[in-house]
Parts: C-alpha cells; structure tokens; sequence
C-alpha cells in the first residue's frame, strides 16, 4: 500500500468510525512495535517515526557500532556500519531501518490484529462517550426484536435494552416500529456499551414536554413536580417565571396540540396538568384536580393535609383505586387525608375549618374597625367623617 492509499483509508477510517488520526497512527506504531518484539524477540531498542500529513513511516533499530557481532539484534559491524555513513567508528549508535516486508506471516498478523483491536477499542469508547453524554435525556430507537422479555432497540451507532421493568404493562412493540426512550445509564463493558433505557420514568414525560413545548425549553415555564403511573395517568404542576404567559395553556397548545402530542407517544397515558403554588394548601386543591375541594388544611411541618369535597366529590377526588389522591400526594410530598363534607362535619373537621375561617374574618374586621376609629378620632370636623366615610365605602365597594 503507498503512502495515498493509506492517508486516504485513515481518513475513511476517521469519518466512519469517528476515531481520531493521532489515535489511528499510534495504533500503527504500537503494532510496529510488537511486529518487532516478535520477530526480533525484543523492542527496546526499536523507534518509529510517522508524518501525519503525509502517511509516511520508518522504523528503525539502534545498534552499537562493534568489531564482532555476538547479537545482531543489537549490535552492528563496523563494515556495514560504514555502508551507511562513513563517519561511524567503534562504540556509536547506529539506526538501521527496518523493513516491514522482512516480518514474517504470524508477525505481519499480529501487527494486523493490533491495529483492528485498537479501531475496535475506539470505536467503543466513541459510541461510549456519544450515548453517555445523553444520558438522563430522551432518544428515538428502532425497535429490533424481543429477547426473552426485553427488549432490543437499536439507536443508531449502538443498541439499547428495555427490560421488562421498565416497559409500560401492556405496551408490545413491534419490530421496525420507532419509538422515545429514556436512556437510564450507559456502561462500559468489553462487549461495549450497555446502554439501559426506560419508557416509564417521570423524566420521560417531562423530556417530552421540553421537547414540544418551547416555554419549558426556553425556561419561562418550570416543571416543578411530576408524579406519574406510566401508561395510566400522569400529573405535572408548571409555574411561569413570566406573568403574561399562563403554564398550563403553554403545555396544553392550541385546542390541546402539544399535550395531546405527547399523549399519543406515551399511548393514550392521560396527563393532568396544574398549575405550581408555593402555598400547599392551594398546591393540594390544584393537585387534587379535576375534583372541586371545599377546604384544605395543610400542616408543613409534619407534611400532611385534611382536605375536605362535597359529597358527590369524594369518588373523583380519591379517583379509581385511589389514583387521583395518589398522585396528588406524590406531586405534593403531602400526606392527604380525604374526606366528604357530611363525614367532615360528623368529625368536626369541618367545623374547625369554619372556625379558622370564622376567626380570619373577625381578625380582619377587628383591624377594619380599628382603622375606622382612628381616622375618627382624628378628624376635625362631621365634615371630614363624612368624607372619610364616603372614600372608606367607595374603597370597600371596590
């Protein structure tokens, strides 16, 4: 092969298996080497040199200049040494090139097998650091075939595993079909990268929401909590860092494009989103949508809730199997006791609620009233508590 040929294949080489130039070289050095150690028996005294523009190289041995040769390997007489410059005497270094045609077939082989070992090892390490780097994120696989009861899907330069696990109960696939995944983690293997994937992680949901909704790609909506049951329900609470644009009808689009985008890769999994409150007792009553809650009251210290709902509430609050209040209490991290407005009323939950709410409002109207007697007190004339008294009603009114 001329030097051409070979520049050319290593930039093939570099293309194809996004492998670097410097990496391909040092691999073509090292099986010099060991083509060396193997039919010389050692490679101390051996160096290469390489031009990377041009795809030349040479190999040399070191010799010491001697009167009579004991190792040729090492040693060189003053004769030959005089073939190739007439300046040497006894005692110097000589380098003599060595042929790679003077290798013998198992050598030639074993340089071979060198070279194709380290394109193999960088090839790994390539596809290693590219799905490595996705980690945590969301890719489109193929889907290849069933083994056993995982899954084989192809990602392009590599193949993942969907275990059983991690599959939506229900869900079968078939093979070409595309589909999102989740990667879990990469790992480094000798075989090459493991690659673990995941259709029902919360992250999936919130990786496809970034993915069609440009608010929460761009940061101006937060998904600030999600808590799913894969292929069943989902619920997300988004907040706004910018008051004009409203979270939840960012996520829904337009007659519900963007959301119903989504449902439709995750196989009609129902999502519900709410809208993120840092007062948790409006958190719970959004979070426990779409049922109407009458009162809420949250402890933060101890993370638990009493929420009250009318009547014909209750089912829907507490949802099928206890869903709905199930997912709420994950989104929230709140422990939520759920209970009708008659049996609110038949524990006293529900007057304790009125009671609170009965105290806000005589605490308000104790500071209305010391408001009023002020202003009283101060004024000069009937005049000025009349006209005290027409702004204070205009400003109730209001």
């Amino acid at each position: 092969m001329s030097n051409n040929e070979l520049l050319d294949a290593l930039n093939i080489l570099v293309k194809e298996k996004n492998i670097s130039k410097e990496t391909l070289l040092e691999a073509i050095e090292t099986s010099l080497m060991t083509a060396c150690k193997n039919h010389f028996g050692t490679s101390e005294n051996v160096k290469v040199f390489m031009n990377q523009e041009t795809g030349t190289f040479h190999c040399y041995q070191a010799k010491e200049v001697v009167e009579e040769v004991m190792d040729p390997v090492c040693e060189i007489s003053l004769a030959d040494a005089h073939n190739i410059d007439g300046s040497y005497d006894l005692g110097d270094m000589v380098n003599v090139e060595v042929k790679s045609k003077e290798f013998g077939r198992i050598s030639t082989q074993i340089a071979k097998n060198v070279i194709l070992q380290k394109i193999r090892e960088e090839e790994r390490k390539a596809v290693f650091d590219e799905y490595y780097s996705k980690e945590k994120e969301v890719v489109t696989g193929v889907v290849q075939r069933y083994l056993g009861r995982s899954v084989s899907i192809n990602l392009g330069k590599a193949d993942a595993i969907l275990t059983e696990n991690e599959q939506i109960k229900g869900e079968v696939f078939n093979p070409t079909e595309r589909i999102k995944v989740y990667i879990l983690e990469v790992k480094t293997t000798n075989r090459g990268p493991k690659i673990l994937v995941s259709r029902t992680h919360p992250e999936l949901v919130k990786r496809l929401f970034e993915s069609e909704v440009t608010e929460v790609k761009d940061g101006i909506v937060e998904i600030k909590a999600i808590a799913r049951e894969a292929g069943s329900r989902t619920k997300i609470a988004v907040y706004s860092n910018n008051p004009d644009v409203d979270p939840v009808g960012s996520c829904v689009g337009m007659n519900g494009a963007r959301v119903n985008s989504i449902v439709e890769e995750l196989r009609g999994e129902k999502i519900d989103i709410i809208t993120w409150n840092e007062n948790p007792a409006i958190l719970i009553q959004n979070a426990l949508s779409p049922a109407k809650v009458i009162s809420v009251i949250a402890d933060d210290e101890e993370k638990t809730a009493k929420v009250v709902v009318p009547d014909y509430q209750l089912s829907l609050a507490i949802g099928k199997e206890g869903q709905n209040a199930r997912l709420a209490a994950r989104l929230t991290g709140f422990k939520i006791d759920i209970k009708s407005e008659t049996q609110a009323r038949e524990s006293g939950d529900l007057l304790d609620y009125e009671h609170e709410y009965e105290e806000e409002n005589e605490s308000n109207n104790e500071a209305n009233d010391s408001f009023i007697n002020e202003k009283l007190d101060s004024a000069d004339s009937f005049d000025e508590v009349d006209s005290f008294d027409d702004s204070f009603n205009d400003e109730f009114e209001e």
